[in-house]
């Protein structure tokens, strides 16, 4: 094993045990199904496709380690990532008290409802990275790089946020928690913040972007916006 994959695998479970500590330690139980059947859906998935990745696509892992607030060298790119990870880690955090203390009652279809649907959001990053090897996790613009407008990228201009909303509305679901649905409104407007201004910085620094707007009008989500 090279040291990129090592690197990424051990980045990747540790990051899966702090999503297991965050789930669990606040329901102050294990009895918590949801989070047991969420939790391994998500690590199946991110497994999934840090292992294809690696080794189709040693390019894109390594711009994808490249992430958070201090990784990014504009400042409305860090104070926008500096809200999107506190309001992700309360997504995480908030099922597990709704869990401990019965805040919500959601049926079970609606709970494997929201696992698929985060296999369906994991599915379109999936398809992103493949489509894009310059999607990177911070903004950027690479040497060389060109618009890549096929795929769902001809679709919306940011599939990879679109993927991530689908998220945020699975999780909550997949997890139990209709109250953790109120922080799907302020992670939509992290990702409608992030992804204009990342629009203004395309316009100004890669080539054909414009022409590439023009062509695709939906910013994140299709037909509507």
């Amino acid at each position: 094993m090279d040291a990129l994959s090592r690197n990424t695998l051990a980045r990747l479970a540790f990051f899966q045990l702090l999503v297991g500590v965050l789930l669990f330690l606040p329901a102050w139980t294990l009895h918590f199904w949801q989070a047991w059947l969420f939790w391994a859906v998500f690590t199946a998935a991110q497994l999934t496709i840090t292992l294809y990745f690696l080794r189709t696509d040693p390019h894109l892992i390594q711009n994808r380690l490249k992430a958070g607030p201090r990784a990014e060298s504009r400042p409305a790119q860090r104070l926008i990532l500096f809200f999107a990870v506190i309001l992700s880690l309360a997504m995480i955090i908030l099922p597990g008290f709704d869990h401990r203390f019965g805040w919500s009652v959601v049926p079970v279809p609606l709970v494997l409802l929201g696992d698929l649907g985060v296999l369906v959001g994991m599915s379109v990053t999936f398809l992103v990275f493949r489509a894009n090897t310059h999607a990177a996790a911070t903004v950027k613009v690479e040497e060389n790089q060109q618009v890549i407008s096929t795929g769902l990228y001809g679709i919306v201009r940011h599939p990879m946020y679109l993927g991530a909303l689908i998220l945020f509305f699975a999780s909550p679901l997949a997890l139990a928690s209709f109250w953790t649905l109120l922080f799907v409104p302020f992670l939509f407007a992290t990702l409608a913040a992030r992804l204009l201004d990342e629009e203004r910085f395309l316009l100004a620094n890669l080539p054909g972007y414009a022409a590439y707007c023009e062509r695709v009008r939906s910013h994140l989500i299709p037909f509507i916006w």
